[in-house]
């Protein structure tokens, strides 16, 4: 059993985390990487290249008839993997991270779809993208991963306290260059009494505040890399939100949150706290399931439900999510999932 390793150019891009992440429980089960070692580089034309003399090493060595565990999207290598993966007799596992068409990135369907299912089975987000799958007409075997790991060799423990306050440090990690996430600045304009936001990431401008930074709710705490932030979050939930809207989430960013689990529901269960997520993102399943934090149609109905939640009612949310907290530390759910993956070839 084998994957390529490559390298991931940004120690901030949680896409590279995901990665690299899946990386360590494939080794845990077994496989072995036939590509040069995972780096760093952050120039694109030496990263590249590196890539493209890793994956040709990789492919020459790879033994016919073997199992080999791709991640998807490989930027320009996919059908190069795929193509000699196939001519040696191999069976194909893609562990699929992010969909471009259902992102709004490019808009040929089959295209995306030809590069995913040059595969023998595939592991995916959860039920929203493998319905998306099957309607497609896909008809290999599908594998639903539950939520993305976020690998750690130590657990956070910055976040322990468990009790009603009178005001909820909200804890939100992502990116604010271009306009993203704009909708955050809105939250000073709602009824806000219980609850105050620290955002964490690149690219926030606090001259689109909407109100002087003395009456504002939100609080900016810096960037950090992705191996590091983890132990840098200090609140009492996780928000995952997206779009340009705090009525709902809006936008190809909001649309694509009813399909993919995002890689800061894993951080923030890391850092061992609930999570608060519109209800109708794919991910909120899950959440509801687990009873791992709170589902919220409309950002303006969140300071009312703070103020009715009961402390018995927070501990169970904590209580769980620190369950949830050791599985994603030691790369469980991926783990799990390709052993499903095995199983089925």
């Amino acid at each position: 059993m084998y994957y390529i390793s490559r390298n991931y150019k940004s120690l901030f891009n949680a896409a590279g985390k995901a990665k690299t992440d899946c990386e360590f429980s494939l080794n845990n089960i077994g496989f072995k990487n036939l590509g040069f070692e995972q780096s760093s580089i952050p120039s694109s034309a030496i990263g590249t290249g590196k890539n493209f003399f890793g994956i040709t090493k990789a492919l020459i060595r790879l033994p016919f008839k073997s199992i080999i565990c791709t991640q998807y999207p490989n930027n320009k290598f996919r059908r190069y993997i795929t193509f000699f993966s196939k001519l040696k007799g191999c069976k194909i596992i893609t562990i699929v991270h992010d969909v471009r068409v259902l992102k709004g990135r490019v808009k040929d369907v089959e295209k995306e779809l030809s590069k995913i299912i040059s595969s023998n089975v595939i592991v995916v987000h959860n039920e929203s993208m493998k319905t998306w799958f099957l309607e497609q007409g896909t008809n290999i075997p599908i594998v639903v991963l539950g939520v993305f790991d976020y690998v750690a060799k130590n657990k956070p423990l910055q976040n322990q306290e468990v009790f009603i306050k009178d005001k909820y440090e909200i804890a939100y990690a992502g990116g604010f260059g271009n306009g993203k996430n704009s909708y955050l600045f809105d939250l000073d304009c709602l009824d806000n009494s219980k609850f105050k936001l620290k955002l964490y990431g690149v690219g926030f401008n606090p001259n689109k505040r909407k109100v002087k930074e003395e009456q504002s709710v939100i609080f900016y705490q810096g960037a950090f890399p992705s191996d590091q932030i983890a132990y840098k979050i200090e609140a009492d939930f996780g928000l995952v939100w997206d779009g340009v809207s705090t009525v709902s989430c809006s936008g190809s960013l909001g649309e694509y949150l009813k399909y993919n689990n995002p890689h800061k529901t894993s951080l923030y269960l890391l850092c061992g706290l609930p999570i608060i997520v519109w209800d109708k993102a794919a991910i909120a399943q899950f959440v509801l399931v687990n009873k791992l934090g709170i589902v919220v149609s409309d950002l303006k109905d969140l300071n009312s439900i703070l103020k009715d939640l009961s402390e018995s009612e927070y501990r169970e949310m904590k209580s769980n999510v620190l369950k949830v907290q050791e599985k994603v530390k030691k790369g469980w759910f991926v783990e799990t999932a390709v052993r499903k993956a095995l199983e089925v070839l």
